[in-house]
């Protein structure tokens, strides 16, 4: 594990992606996030974040102390976001692919944020979590966006880093799934986000050791289906479900949403992240 500091700053940014410098040499960018609170350098084409990784960030829920993984990571966005809204967390960024993970630490280290980054499958056995120090019942809180798109429906990248960030397997969600709950605490958090048309999924797979779910449907417009679910669910959680009203990317006049242009701009959080 590798902890990354630095007392460098980047500059800010008006809002997400607004600002963007590009190396020729090895094809990447640095966007802003929250509105320029977050600078992260990430590749120009293939897997690069975006709203999901914001809006997974501000539906986490953590407190200050708390040990927070970040699993499949990529370049540190949802949880490099988690620790500029949250001071003071443990974060741990889990990346299966070195170079992202590379970006990831410096990333870290570039908004002078703590982070421990690991290099690992998270479909790996517990053997590897427990040398790689995260150990059964270790991590407060987890948030992964796993790869979520049906290979059936989604062409896939001839990239390999994209397709594999991006097409879910037959088992995916469950063991990532099942990786969360075997790092997290009793009554520890998991936040995730997944295609809101597979919804009936993944409450299959929280259906084994997690309750207390709560859901947000996230709508791009208020005419269409919703396109994506954010999901907290408790490991250990006997509480009923609760479906939280409808987020809405943008009004039906399309204009965009204002809260929600508040929260990507790290202004505010979403209902699943308070405590």
């Amino acid at each position: 594990m590798t902890r990354a500091f630095s007392n460098e700053v980047g500059p800010g940014s008006r809002e997400e992606n607004a600002s963007k410098k590009q190396s020729p040499a090895a094809e990447i960018t640095e966007d802003g996030f929250l509105g320029g609170q977050l600078r992260l350098r990430q590749p120009r084409s293939g897997h690069r974040a975006g709203h999901d990784a914001i809006l997974l960030a501000a539906a986490t829920p953590a407190r200050s102390g708390d040990r927070v993984v970040d699993l499949g990571a990529g370049v540190g966005a949802a949880g490099l976001a988690v620790a500029r809204r949250v001071s003071g967390i443990d974060l741990v960024l889990v990346e299966i692919d070195p170079a992202m993970a590379e970006l990831a630490r410096n990333n870290a280290g570039a908004n002078a944020i703590m982070a421990d980054v690991i290099v690992l499958d998270v479909e790996a056995g517990a053997a590897a979590f427990d040398h790689a120090g995260l150990a059964p019942d270790s991590a407060d809180v987890v948030l992964m966006n796993p790869p979520f798109n049906d290979p059936l429906r989604h062409r896939a990248s001839p990239d390999g880093v994209r397709q594999r960030a991006h097409v879910a397997t037959a088992t995916t969600l469950a063991a990532w799934v099942h990786a969360a709950r075997r790092i997290l605490k009793s009554n520890g958090q998991l936040a995730m986000i997944w295609r809101a048309d597979g919804i009936a999924d993944v409450l299959a797979a929280l259906d084994r050791g997690f309750g207390s779910l709560e859901l947000l449907p996230v709508h791009g417009e208020a005419t269409s289906p919703a396109i994506r679910i954010l999901v907290r669910a408790t490991k250990g959680g006997r509480a009923p479900t609760r479906l939280h009203a409808a987020l809405l990317l943008n009004e039906e006049s399309g204009v965009p949403n204002k809260w929600v242009q508040e929260v990507l701009a790290g202004k505010g959080e979403l209902p699943l992240a308070r405590i």
